[in-house]
Parts: C-alpha cells; sequence; structure tokens
C-alpha cells in the first residue's frame, strides 16, 4: 500500500518516517529529525538549530531544554529515557499554552489563527511584525499563570525574529508562514549551505 493513502500519523516510506499531511506541526518539527526515522535526540535538535545558523551555545541549550520539556509528553506510557526523544508522530501532545493558536490541538495548520497575527498585532506594515508589535502578541496571548507556556513562546518567536527579520527590522508573513510548516528552516539551511559549495 502506497504510504500517501495510510490514514496513520506514523507512515513509513522505505523505511522513514513521513510526517502526516495534516499535521502541520509534525512538518514543523520533522526539519530536526535529521535521519528521518521519526524520532528527534538532543543531538539531532542541536544539529538542526546549527543548520539554521544558531550559535553553540544557543544550539545547546535548545536541544536541552526542548527534548527534555517535550520528551515524556510525546511518549505517553513509556518509560522516561535519559536520552530525551522526542516522538513526532506525538508532537501535538506536547503543544504548550500562551501561543498564538495557529496550530489546533491535533497539529493542524488553523488559516483564521494565522492572519490574527496581523489584524491583531501588525501596526505599521500589514505583513510584517516589528519587534515592539511581536513583543505586544506575546503578551496578549499570555495565559494566567502559565510561566513555562510564556517562556516557550518568548523563546521561539525572540529567536525566529532574530535569525529572520530582514534589514528594516521587520519579521515578514511568508517567513512567519513557512516557520509553521518547517519549510523555512529547510530553506535556511540549504542557504547557509550553498556559499560552501560554490567556494
Amino acid at each position: 500500500m502506497n504510504s500517501s493513502t495510510l490514514s496513520s500519523t506514523d507512515k513509513q516510506q522505505n523505511g522513514k518516517f513521513v510526517p502526516n499531511d495534516h499535521n502541520v506541526l509534525q512538518k514543523h518539527v520533522f526539519f530536526f529529525d535529521r535521519n528521518q526515522d521519526g524520532i528527534v535526540y538532543p543531538w539531532e535538535t542541536f544539529q538542526g538549530f546549527r543548520s539554521i545558523g544558531c550559535g553553540i551555545l544557543l544550539s545547546t541549550a535548545s536541544a536541552f531544554l526542548i527534548n527534555i520539556a517535550l520528551s515524556q509528553k510525546t511518549r505517553p506510557g513509556k518509560f522516561p529515557s535519559l536520552l530525551f526523544p522526542i516522538e513526532v508522530k506525538n508532537i501535538q501532545r506536547a503543544k504548550h499554552g500562551s501561543d498564538s493558536g495557529v496550530y489546533d490541538s491535533e497539529g493542524r495548520f488553523v488559516p483564521a489563527k494565522f492572519e490574527e497575527i496581523f489584524s491583531k498585532h501588525a501596526r505599521s506594515h500589514p505583513n510584517s511584525l516589528t519587534s515592539d508589535e511581536l513583543m505586544g502578541m506575546l503578551k496578549a496571548n499570555r495565559e494566567p499563570k502559565d510561566f513555562k507556556g510564556w517562556v516557550a513562546s518568548y523563546t521561539e518567536w525572540k529567536i525566529l525574529y532574530t535569525l529572520c527579520k530582514d534589514k528594516d527590522g521587520l519579521l515578514h508573513k511568508d517567513t512567519i508562514r513557512a516557520v509553521f510548516d518547517g519549510s523555512l528552516f529547510e530553506r535556511m539551511e540549504k542557504e547557509r549551505a550553498s556559499p560552501k559549495k560554490t567556494a
């Protein structure tokens, strides 16, 4: 049976994990599954962050914190592992609070929530966010006493802003859209690799 006809989120193709077409959050995380086996280990998270231009310190901290925070949530009923693996097929179980709501509880992309980012928070430019507008969005999304969610959202968006803002300090709509489905990460990795190939 062709893998594209499978309804399960745990699809395989030539021995490799294939993200569910409807679970965009899986596609977002799948970039960090460097060997495409459906499991993201801390060293893969580290390699993924390095490949998109993050420094060693940020990549190390991200690998440590992300895998520790998400591992057990994506492995229901399993004994905790000191290798802190993240199971891509269950990534929606690790969705944190105080976020934009662009991913629903099943990891699907919600277009109306994505558009809301700009209709509510993009004041100076209709299709991009300034640093101040981004901070305003993060504050508006905060759920009471959800300190972990506040930190997670702040960290995610500030890393994105730092890496992807343009020369005028704007974070563009197409960039933000691409981060949600993971295609931004692939593009950034290719852009960083291309000068090395031509050098």
